[in-house]
């Protein structure tokens, strides 16, 4: 190529420091990469945005697969890319979208850490359905355009903050996404580890080399399972998440500790799976004889005959070929009694949660996983500590004669405003019911956001995480 040509053409190409003031506004670290909270230097609009730097130069497989899934795909649910920016003089690219202020990891530990500090405030019932709806609209458009996510987990769905998208859930990060056909192929030897652990699906535990639509649906079961409870269902020891061993025995421990061993008439093929030789050798089924799903949730007083739990079963069907599909799940009664979804997820009430904060750019990563298993184990042992304490604060108050009620009251963390007593009241707001569907062929949107992920530290209550974005 004529090398004037090539030298007009660089000085005409678009460069994004000179479109976007982005400097000391890191917010963390995606799959691949950097992402930096940015406003545009000509004034042109007032919106924010999220700028992914794609770590390394050039361009890798992995990033072309991201870039080419973003342009495709076009849901209200699912991140939308804006712009691919090509700088030619240090090989970066970098990727535009739309800003989302929070994430699901930075709510569920909103309201865990109001356990911690004795003032307990449960996500909304409705805010719950409603992001659930949203989570299973956008994985159900994936589906149907023959893309699975592999790695769905709280920090990787994306909520709005205020705007013209306020409370829509965003699903992010399509790093690790993939095209399947049918029939599927199996899965590369470099590449048997794809989920989280925490919200990996069992015959992926198991080493299935060949896996469906089924695996997002556990994945989203626990997210929901995590929304109800504030707590991770099958958080476990968290070990190397790249290791090439599928076969994880304290996960899979932990999940027959909530589960139940599955039964060979509840999953027939299980034992056709790879690892099963080793399940059987590692684990006997008589351990997990009073362990149930129906038991785990009444500990949160979630009743085994209600329509949230008895989704929440068909979402974590051990066998993935019983397992509900997305478009099922749609369509279940939970999402046909009030409150209704909404389109708005906080429902036009005050938002509680902080925004995200800076990072300094040498601040070190830390594993979101790793933090996550620490800061859990912490939490649990302050609310065995507390529990105890309030036992024995009961049994001296029965022992003076007082009742001890004044120590049920619910009230919101430190520093929330006040509009958190709306969110202490389930949201008791006029609803309606999501404005949308989904166009399985590509529903258009007017705003959209992005998968990057965002660390920051919200006071006390927030430690170094990465998140995705």
């Amino acid at each position: 190529m004529d090398y004037d040509f090539k030298t007009k053409l660089a000085a005409e190409r678009e460069k994004v420091e000179d479109l976007f003031e982005y400097e000391g506004c890191k917010v963390g670290r995606g799959t691949y990469g950097h992402v930096y909270k940015a406003k545009r230097k000509d004034g042109k609009d007032e919106k924010e945005y999220a700028l992914k730097q794609i770590e390394g130069t050039g361009i890798s497989m992995s990033a072309c697969r991201e870039i080419a899934l973003l342009r495709e795909l076009k849901h209200p649910n699912v991140i939308a890319l804006q712009k691919v920016f090509l700088s030619h003089s240090d090989r970066k690219v970098w990727l535009l979208f739309d800003y989302a202020e929070h994430d699901l990891w930075h709510i569920i530990k909103f309201h865990r850490a109001s356990k911690a500090n004795k003032k307990p405030m449960q996500l909304p019932r409705g805010m719950v359905k409603s992001l659930l709806y949203q989570i299973l609209d956008g994985i159900h458009y994936l589906h149907a355009n023959w893309v699975l996510h592999r790695d769905l987990k709280p920090a990787n769905i994306l909520v709005m903050g205020e705007g013209l998208e306020r409370g829509r859930v965003k699903i992010a990060d399509m790093g690790f996404a993939r095209l399947f056909n049918s029939p599927l192929k199996p899965l590369a030897d470099l590449d048997p580890v794809v989920v989280t652990f925490w919200y990996r699906a069992p015959e992926l535990l198991l080493g299935a080399r060949h896996y469906t639509k089924a695996i997002d649906i556990w994945a989203i079961g626990c997210i929901f399972a995590e929304l109800l409870t504030s707590e991770p269902i099958f958080h476990c020891r968290q070990e190397d998440i790249k290791t090439s061993n599928p076969f994880h025995h304290d996960q899979l421990d932990r999940i027959f500790s909530v589960m139940g061993f599955p039964a060979d008439k509840d999953w027939e093929d299980i034992r056709k799976m790879p690892e099963y030789p080793t399940l059987q050798k590692d684990f006997r089924r008589t351990t997990y004889a009073n362990s149930s799903l129906i038991k785990y949730m009444e500990k949160h007083k979630v009743k085994p005959d209600s329509k949230v739990f008895l989704l929440l079963q068909k979402l974590l069907t051990m066998d993935p070929t019983k397992r509900i599909t997305s478009e099922q799940a749609l369509q279940d009664p939970y999402f046909l009694e009030d409150p209704l979804p909404t389109s708005d997820v906080f429902a036009g009430c005050q938002i509680p949660y902080p925004k995200r904060e800076f990072l300094n750019e040498d601040e070190p990563e830390e594993k979101t996983e790793k933090n996550q298993t620490q800061q859990h184990q912490q939490t649990q042992a302050q609310t065995q500590t507390q529990t105890q304490q309030t036992q024995s604060q009961q049994s001296s108050a029965q022992t003076n004669g007082t009742s001890g009620a004044a120590g049920k009251a619910r009230i919101g963390p430190s520093g929330v405003t006040s509009g958190t007593n709306v969110l202490q009241s389930d949201y008791q707001h006029s609803s309606s019911r999501l404005g949308y569907q989904s166009n399985v062929q590509g529903t258009t949107q007017s705003q959209s956001t992005m998968g990057y992920s965002s660390s920051s530290q919200q006071g006390s209550q927030y430690s170094h995480q990465s998140h995705r974005y």
